[in-house]
């Protein structure tokens, strides 16, 4: 199971049956709100929530529920004190992991992310400990049928991406950060949306594991994706797809 992309379509494709999806609704609403207080209510104008928002469809969360959390944004109140901070370790087996939290309590989340690491069999760096591991890359993902793969990597080109993967699982389109909103709104155009949109970390040097390394992987993932402040996880770690969904399916 080889790079990030996959991994992410794993992730995906488990949280779309995931007992979690009241969570996940809720870290997508905090993700609206802020976008709408510190940008404005109006998605065609506030391309951060333009995206949360087309996000937030991606998992299906129910209309109102955007519209409850758009309105918490621009009518003051929530979202006033919530502050942006990425958290770096390192998991199991020497594996890197990135942690975006936002958060009204830096002081608990510092405290939680240290707890969570600690308990889990990994151990919280320093910011930079393992970022150079990543490159913030903007990636959109189209499922198989929107076309073929030299078709996409046709549109994906002329939209001003950088690079797409293609595989059985669909088309991953990768944009330099400041082209990404460019890029996305460009393909929404000619394919439609995408079904998954948003800037990540991606992996450029991956972390062999073994089954029980990868098993504590996911431990301390579940553990800090359970967590109210957490809104993204990413790791490098490379473990073949049969162990990936064995783990997965236990």
């Amino acid at each position: 199971m080889a790079g990030h992309s996959k991994w992410a379509n794993i992730q995906h494709r488990k949280g779309a049956q995931d007992k979690k999806r009241g969570k996940m609704f809720s870290k997508l609403s905090k993700e609206i709100t802020v976008a709408a207080k510190m940008g404005g209510g109006d998605p065609d104008m506030n391309p951060r929530l333009r995206l949360a928002i087309a996000n937030a469809r991606g998992q299906s969360m129910p209309k109102n529920n955007i519209e409850t959390a758009i309105q918490k944004g621009v009518g003051g109140g929530e979202g006033d004190n919530y502050e942006e901070i990425r958290y770096e370790g390192y998991g199991p087996g020497g594996v890197a992991v990135i942690v975006e939290v936002l958060t009204d309590n830096r002081n608990r989340a510092a405290t939680d992310m240290r707890t969570l690491f600690s308990k889990n069999g990994g151990n919280l760096g320093e910011t930079g400990s393992v970022g150079f591991m990543f490159d913030r890359t903007g990636e959109l993902f189209y499922p198989v049928a929107t076309g073929s793969a030299d078709s996409m990597f046709e549109s994906a080109v002329e939209a001003g991406a950088d690079n797409v993967e293609s595989d059985e699982e669909g088309h991953y389109i990768y944009t330099a950060p400041e082209d990404f909103a460019a890029v996305r709104d460009a393909l929404e155009k000619t394919l439609g949306d995408p079904e998954r949109a948003a800037l990540i970390w991606k992996p450029n040097i991956m972390a062999e594991v073994n089954e029980e390394q990868a098993a504590g992987v996911l431990k301390l993932v579940d553990a800090l994706e359970d967590n109210d402040d957490v809104q993204n996880v990413t790791t490098n770690f490379d473990v073949s797809e049969d162990v990936m969904e064995k783990l997965l399916a236990s």
